[in-house]
């Protein structure tokens, strides 16, 4: 009773015109030889994978979950034939140097990948979904010899890595680990302590696993700026077990077939990735490529709950309609997709995805963009942007599709409820993204008073910069012109609300912290401003017989109507802020 159909159509949309992908790849001696043809291709194989490899295995893996004995975990059944096939077909390369044995694809392209995976199969994705993560950060600062030795084996798919950072006294604050690295001889180390919530922490689908762990040296300066990254290998070159196992499993509100693993160093041998005391710095390259596919988590959710309760709006007959469309006969009871509290969810859950799409690909587009436009300035726009869209993503895509999962089990009534439907554990599946990888409270905080009021506004400046071009386009066509306008006030009043912040944090400096959530919750609905601003207009390159044209324009003309509604909610929660908060 839960089906997944890769979203192609929209997916080429936004590469082919919303981002116009194809021009700046011809411009990219990197991408060059990439054109719309083959990233199609691309999208299609990795749809089918999606849809018929991993989408079948997705209830039956929460029914079964993972089972520990022994320190040995078995995943669920089919999840270690999933895994083969994946690497079979060279997805774990997608977007891997080729000079590493990867593809040399864009990331841009592997955001679109992630985005199947999860929507069909969050749990089994969990399993790969850091290696991307850790491969940019062992290529960025591990030492030659050890890149030589790992990278070709998280590329190739035949082990899968692990981010080791939470104990039990340290979850956000890692500054309080405790976990200790003795340096030896041979210039490896010996890790000695415990990790909780390391997912795929232990599996089967590889037999050797690269666990990153955060751990202190012996002369290590307290708190943060004393933590060192390190590799640790579950099996040496020898074939032996290194000194850490898995004592445990976690049982999960969702994400079952996930192992969440308690593991314990005992002696493990490892090896320092970057320089000593300076693991944070190593580590957040791969915690800022997670942060983004745990964004992308959201949005499969978002997709997901859209198109099952699409499916069952239309299947399921309930009352008379007050309305039906033209040339559709008055009946006894109509498919509940024709009543207006129906239409409205269903809506909401179209334009929520297709305009996380848009920007969520956005994203990843300005990474390949940092890296890779032979133009300097573009390189350095990109560079800046990226980072600042990172913690909006994660945190308003996350919250979306926990939002929007319980909108599309609201569709379903009580059949929504029980297993056998399975949107259930879409919602249960999507909670879990608000709080990993940096709860969506410290994303608030991240993105505004690190990278708002910390940098002077620079990013953010670049950021309304590229919103005011969008809204200075759309006033050619009639049936835009609304929507740039909407989204030109909607700039004005983002950059008053900055200014405001700033000034009232003069003289209250917990203000901004308080204010916060509903700061990046007020971004997050203005990006798919922009989102279905630009979509309105650029589906006009579309011929007029075209269905996705008229869907993009319908989706922006119910996206702006009621976006007032939106808006209100947080300028008046910013405002309210303004009163401190009581201790309780």
């Amino acid at each position: 009773m839960w089906s997944y159909q890769a979203p192609l159509r929209d997916m080429q949309f936004v590469l082919e015109h919303w981002l116009q992908a194809p021009q700046a790849w011809s411009r990219s001696p990197a991408f060059e030889a990439l054109d719309m043809a083959l990233a199609v291709q691309v999208l299609e194989e990795a749809g089918r994978f999606s849809q018929g490899v991993l989408a079948p295995l997705n209830s039956s893996g929460d029914r079964q979950g993972c089972r520990w004995a022994a320190g040995q975990v078995s995943t669920p059944e089919g999840f270690a034939e999933a895994y083969r096939a994946y690497v079979d077909g060279g997805w774990p390369a997608l977007a891997c140097a080729e000079a590493l044995g990867g593809q040399g694809l864009p990331q841009l392209l592997d955001a679109a990948l992630q985005e199947m995976l999860y929507a069909s199969n969050h749990a089994w994705a969990m399993y790969t979904g850091i290696a991307h993560g850790a491969y940019l950060c062992l290529k960025a600062h591990a030492a030659p010899w050890l890149q030589a030795r790992y990278l070709p084996d998280i590329v190739s798919g035949q082990a899968l890595p692990t981010m080791c950072l939470t104990e039990p006294q340290a979850g956000s604050d890692v500054g309080l680990l405790r976990c200790r690295a003795e340096p030896q001889a041979d210039d490896s180390y010996r890790l000695s302590g415990s990790k909780l919530f390391i997912s795929g922490g232990e599996h089967d689908l590889t037999a050797n696993i690269l666990h990153l762990v955060l751990a202190r040296l012996p002369d290590a300066p307290p708190g943060s700026r004393g933590i060192s990254l390190f590799l640790v290998p579950k099996l040496l070159d020898d074939g032996q077990l290194n000194g850490v196992r898995c004592d445990g499993i976690e049982h999960k509100m969702g994400i079952k077939g996930s192992a969440t693993c308690s593991l314990v160093f005992d002696g493990a041998r490892g090896w320092l990735i970057g320089d000593a005391n300076r693991g944070l710095a190593a580590m957040f390259v791969m915690m800022n490529s997670a942060r983004l596919h745990v964004g992308l988590q959201g949005l499969g959710h978002v997709e997901a709950a859209w198109q099952n309760a699409r499916q069952y709006a239309a299947e399921r007959v309930q009352m008379r309609a007050p309305s039906r469309p033209q040339g559709v006969p008055a009946q006894a009871a109509d498919p509940i997709l024709y009543h207006p509290a129906m239409r409205r969810v269903l809506l909401e859950l179209r334009t929520t995805s297709e305009g996380m799409r848009a920007i969520g690909y956005w994203a990843a587009h300005l990474l390949d963009q940092a890296e890779h436009d032979p133009d300097p300035q573009a390189r350095e726009s990109a560079g800046q942007l990226a980072p600042l869209l990172t913690p909006i993503i994660k945190a308003f895509f996350t919250e979306q599709g926990f939002r929007q999962a319980s909108n599309g089990l609201q569709v379903f009534g009580g059949y929504g409820y029980v297993a056998e439907f399975a949107i259930e554990q879409t919602l249960r599946d999507s909670r879990i993204a608000m709080i990993y990888e940096g709860s969506n409270e410290i994303q608030a905080n991240d993105l505004l008073l690190r990278k708002v009021l910390g940098d002077d506004g620079r990013a953010f400046g670049l950021l309304l910069a590229a919103l005011r071009t969008e809204a200075g386009q759309g006033g050619e066509y009639a049936e835009c012109a609304g929507f740039a306008r909407a989204l030109g006030s909607l700039c004005d009043t983002l950059a008053d609300v900055v200014e405001a912040i700033r000034e009232r944090t003069r003289h209250d400096s917990e203000y901004p912290y308080r204010a916060a959530p509903d700061f990046l919750q007020l971004c997050g609905v203005t990006l798919l401003a922009m989102a279905w601003a630009r979509a309105a207009r650029v589906s006009r390159a579309l011929p007029d017989d075209d269905p996705l044209r008229a869907a993009k324009l319908q989706s922006a003309g119910f996206f702006f109507d009621y976006l007032p509604s939106r808006l209100a909610q947080h300028l008046g929660a910013i405002d309210a802020a303004c009163a401190a908060l009581a201790f309780v």
